[in-house]
């Protein structure tokens, strides 16, 4: 299993940093980390020791949705604005409809923000995060997530 189990001191730190940077306070999931420093987050039943006896009888490769990747900071998945929306407090972007169609295509915004990760919204509707280089904002928008040219 290429996966270790997230400790509780580390998992404190994780909170204070959502918290700092997004004002995310509470992650009510188990946490795991994968290679590339991806973090998933785990909602299920079985607890960690039922994890690991599993993993001792069966090959588990993957168990959790992705939701941070550790990224000069904690850049949030796609998924994981959805999931964590109504938590989501700081360093958010609203954008335009026309805004909101380019973002979903990939295209970078010219906007100013805050330097650092923001994360994009128009309407109540979170559309994943980017990089802010102050005035752009460089779309993370995973490719199998982008809407096609028309």
């Amino acid at each position: 299993m290429n996966f270790r189990f997230i400790t509780s001191s580390e998992k404190k730190q994780i909170i204070e940093k959502l918290n700092e940077q997004f004002g995310i306070e509470e992650l009510p999931y188990l946490l795991g980390e994968t290679g590339k420093e991806k973090i998933r987050a785990f909602s299920g039943s079985f607890s960690k020791d039922e994890i690991l006896q599993l993993a001792q009888i069966a090959n588990i490769e993957i168990i959790g949705m992705y939701i941070i990747k550790r990224e000069h900071g904690l850049r949030l998945s796609f998924d994981a604005t959805q999931i964590l929306s109504k938590e989501i407090k700081d360093n958010i972007v609203d954008i335009t409809p026309d805004q909101r169609e380019a973002w979903l295509r990939g295209e970078d915004l010219d906007i100013s923000a805050q330097h650092g990760t923001v994360l994009i919204r128009q309407n109540n509707d979170f559309l994943g995060c980017g990089k802010s280089t102050g005035v752009k904002i460089i779309n993370h928008v995973p490719k199998e997530r982008r809407r096609r040219h028309r």
